[in-house]
C-alpha cells in the first residue's frame, strides 16, 4: 500500500477511531488498527470485539493494499506532525514508512488478515434521526448508567423505539433518567427495545456531536449500526431484559416545588463541600418560600445554605445524595426546574418547568 493523505483529514479519522482501540488487549490485533485503500478512499476501522468504528476518507492512492498498524502509536504521530502538511505512507516488508518533511516513522504491522472481521445478523428495521436529536437523548440519560453492576444489563443505555417516539433510559437502582424525542416519521408498529453497552454509548454519542446532519441507525437482532459523515459505529447490543421503568416513575406526588435552577445548583454545590465523602448525603427541608439544605461530615463540620422557592405547601424534610441531585441540575438547560414530592421516604420526580421530555428519578436516602 502507499498512499498520500493531508495529517489533519486522517487525524480526524483517526481521533473517529481510536477511542475503540484498548491500550491493554489479551489480542495484540485489537490494539492495531485497519487501513484498507482503493480507490481514492481510506477505510479506517477499530474494534474490540464488542464495538466497532470505521471512518471513510479521501485519500491519494498510488498502490492499493490492506494494512494494520499500531492505534495509539499512530494517532500520537499524526497528532504531533505540523498543521497542514502532507504525509506519505508506505508498506515495505512487513514495516509502514510514514513521511512529511524531515520527519520519518517506520511502524510495524500485523497481518490484516488475523483483523477480525465482526458479523452481524441483517437489518430488520431502519430509521433516521437528526444527530443532535441523538447527542441530546444521550447527553440527557447516559449519567445514571450502573458502573460494573452484576445485573449487568443496567450498564448500559435502554433505546426504546415506539411509533414516532424515540427514548432513552438509564438507571443504577438508586436514580433514573428518562428523555425522550418525537420523530418526523414513524419508525416502528408496537415498542422496540434495545440496551446499548456503556461504550458503545460513548462512541455513538461521539458521532453524534460531530454530525450536523442526519445519521441512520440500522437494527438487527443483536446489534445497532449508526452511520453518517463518513462514519460508521456498529455495537452488540446487551442480550438481557430492561426494568418496567414506567413502575419506578412516581406518580402521586402533590408535592411541588419550582426553584431557580442554576440558584440551586450552587446552593447544593457549596453544602456538598462539606458532606461526607463517602455518603455524599444532604437534608433538604422544605417549607413556605424557603428551601434549606444542610450537610455535616464525620469530622463534626456543618453547611447550610437558604434560598426562596415556589412552595406553598407543609413542611417537609427528605435527604438525598447530593451527587444525583447535581447531575440532574448539570444536564438540564432550563431556567427553572420543578420538584414532585410525596413524603420523606418517597422517590422525588425532577423535570424542567417549561419541559416535560426529560424526567428524573432520585431515590431518597437516611440521614
Amino acid at each position: 500500500m502507499k498512499i498520500s493523505i493531508e495529517r489533519e483529514t486522517l487525524l480526524l479519522a483517526l481521533q473517529a477511531v481510536a477511542n475503540v482501540v484498548e491500550r491493554r488487549q489479551t489480542l495484540p490485533i485489537l490494539s492495531n488498527i485497519l487501513l484498507s485503500a482503493d480507490g481514492s478512499e481510506l477505510n479506517l476501522t477499530a474494534t474490540d470485539m464488542e464495538v466497532e468504528a470505521v471512518a471513510k476518507i479521501d485519500a491519494t492512492v498510488s498502490r492499493t493494499g490492506v494494512i494494520t498498524l499500531p492505534g495509539r502509536k499512530l494517532l500520537d504521530i499524526v497528532r504531533s506532525l505540523p498543521g497542514q502538511s502532507t504525509l506519505l505512507l508506505e508498506e515495505k516488508d512487513k514495516k509502514v514508512r510514514i513521511q512529511t518533511g524531515r520527519s520519518r516513522f517506520m511502524l510495524s504491522t500485523l497481518p490484516a488478515s488475523d483483523f477480525p472481521a465482526l458479523g452481524y445478523p441483517a437489518e430488520e428495521m431502519t430509521l433516521t434521526v437528526e444527530g443532535g436529536l441523538l447527542q441530546s437523548l444521550i447527553s440527557a440519560t447516559q449519567f445514571a448508567m450502573a458502573h460494573q453492576d452484576v445485573r449487568y444489563y443496567l450498564n448500559g443505555l435502554l433505546l426504546e423505539i415506539t411509533g414516532k417516539t424515540l427514548r432513552a433510559v438509564a438507571t443504577d437502582g438508586h436514580r433514573l433518567t428518562l428523555s425522550e424525542r418525537t420523530l418526523e416519521i414513524e419508525a416502528v408498529t408496537g415498542n422496540r427495545q434495545l440496551i446499548v453497552p456503556r461504550k458503545g454509548v460513548a462512541e455513538i454519542q461521539r458521532l453524534a456531536s460531530h454530525v450536523d446532519g442526519l445519521l441512520t441507525l440500522g437494527i438487527s437482532s443483536n446489534a445497532l449500526r449508526v452511520t453518517g459523515a463518513g462514519q460508521t459505529v456498529t455495537v452488540k447490543l446487551v442480550d438481557g431484559k430492561f426494568p418496567d421503568y414506567e413502575r419506578v416513575i412516581p406518580r402521586n406526588g402533590d408535592k411541588t416545588v419550582v426553584s431557580h435552577r442554576e440558584t440551586l445548583r450552587a446552593a447544593l454545590q457549596r453544602t456538598s463541600i462539606l458532606s461526607n465523602e463517602k455518603f455524599r448525603g444532604v437534608r433538604l427541608s422544605f417549607s413556605s418560600g424557603v428551601l434549606k439544605a444542610s450537610a455535616h461530615n464525620p469530622e463534626q463540620e456543618e453547611a447550610e445554605e437558604e434560598i426562596e422557592i415556589e412552595y406553598p405547601g407543609e413542611a417537609l424534610e427528605i435527604g438525598f445524595n447530593v451527587s444525583y441531585l447535581l447531575d440532574v441540575l448539570g444536564v438540564l438547560q432550563a431556567e427553572s426546574v420543578q420538584i414532585t414530592l410525596s413524603d420523606s421516604n418517597s422517590s422525588c420526580l425532577i423535570q424542567a418547568a417549561d419541559d416535560p421530555r426529560s424526567r428524573y428519578v432520585v431515590m431518597p436516602m437516611r440521614l
